[in-house]
């Protein structure tokens, strides 16, 4: 069996799930790779010794290039924020490594561009951060559509609202700069894109607006000096999509009241679904003719839940679907899978958020083929 060094660069939220979902993935699932967590990164050293030590890693640096360039990592991890992106994957790339690394891929369209035709040309395995398609009920989602239970697909109304923006004084941070990372659409909306993207395919043309509520925020907590903010804070989408349907899209991280609330619902001629993360385990399925909706909970007749837990109603979280989404990623470097969202799937969501954003900015229909 062949050994895997894992190489992990930041030590935030996410890299706390990554080191989370490397250790539950050795004790869950019979991996075609041996795997070893051999290097952590962070900028701050005694952090990076801190986390590294409770995470389970056997070296510490605090310099990120000179984690790619230890022969000992041969999969490169990336939870920064979403500027670091590009010179991370391109540095890792060029050294011939196997990069998975946070949504969203990059902080601009070109970026994203070098990004695949790097990892193209470096001919290795690239993952995205996508991991609430890794859920096994979405997965149920998808297949229901593809089989045609709901009939001729012909709308997708979707949102991803959070509101841990609301509060105007809550302090400006490195997702209130354009150039570090590009607003709620950015932060929230491209899980939904992609989400839109995995259930019903491409979008062929879009209409847009968005909106800057707060244009001011405090530098940091309590002080008095504000910084302006530029990036949206709500986004609103049309969609048209390759197969004849139509749908919305919505995400605003000003929202009160809700904390995970990536939520769809699909309507075709048979019958409608809808889904929202905040409960992650339903789906929720009316068919023609009948009265109401009726509840579908996963339970572990769904690839990947019985992995977790024997019993329906016993309920996944976001760890344990970080942990799947791991996994797919190890199957694929183990020659044995292949479906996740690769560094060209996720140009393309960056693809379908830039032709929003232009949209919006200029107020008209645009067709994503021209980006």
């Amino acid at each position: 069996m062949r050994e895997l060094g894992i190489g992990l660069i930041g030590t935030g939220f996410m890299g706390r799930a990554h080191a989370l979902a490397f250790n539950n993935a050795k004790a869950v699932f019979d991996l075609p790779l041996n795997l070893t967590l051999a290097a952590l990164a962070d900028a701050d050293p005694q952090r990076a010794r801190q986390c590294a030590r409770s995470w389970g890693f056997e070296t510490a640096h605090s310099d990120w290039q000179q984690l790619i360039d230890d022969p000992k990592v041969n999969l490169i991890a990336i939870t920064t924020p979403n500027h670091l992106h590009f010179p991370m994957a391109m540095a890792a790339l060029a050294a011939g490594k196997p990069v998975y690394c946070e949504k969203p891929l990059a902080v601009s369209l070109e970026q994203a561009d070098q990004m695949r035709q790097a990892a193209k040309a470096a001919g290795v395995v690239t993952r995205v951060g996508y991991n609430y398609q890794h859920n096994p009920i979405i997965q149920l989602a998808r297949e229901m559509i593809q089989r045609g239970d709901l009939g001729q697909i012909i709308s997708f109304q979707g949102e991803f609202s959070e509101d841990f923006m609301a509060d105007p004084t809550s302090p400006w941070s490195w997702r209130c700069e354009a150039a570090h990372a590009g607003g709620a659409l950015a932060d929230l909306g491209s899980h939904l894109l992609a989400m839109a993207r995995h259930l019903l395919g491409d979008v062929e043309a879009v209409a847009a607006d968005s909106q800057t509520v707060h244009t001011q925020r405090p530098a940091s907590a309590g002080s008095l000096e504000q910084r302006t903010i530029a990036v949206d804070d709500q986004v609103h989408a049309l969609l048209r999509f390759a197969n004849g349907a139509r749908g919305t899209v919505s995400s605003s991280w000003l929202k009160h009241g809700y904390k995970n609330h990536l939520a769809f619902e699909i309507s075709g001629t048979l019958g409608t679904l809808s889904f929202d993360q905040e409960r992650l385990n339903e789906l929720r399925l009316c068919r023609a003719g009948q009265a109401g909706f009726q509840r579908l909970l996963a339970g572990p007749d769904l690839p990947g839940y019985a992995a977790f837990s024997p019993a329906a109603g016993h309920q996944l979280g976001y760890n344990e679907l970080k942990t799947l989404e791991v996994q797919e990623l190890l199957m694929a470097l183990g020659g044995e899978g292949g479906g996740g969202t690769d560094f060209e799937e996720a140009w393309a969501v960056e693809r379908l958020a830039a032709a929003i954003r232009l949209a919006a900015r200029e107020q008209r229909w645009v067709r994503v083929s021209q980006l």
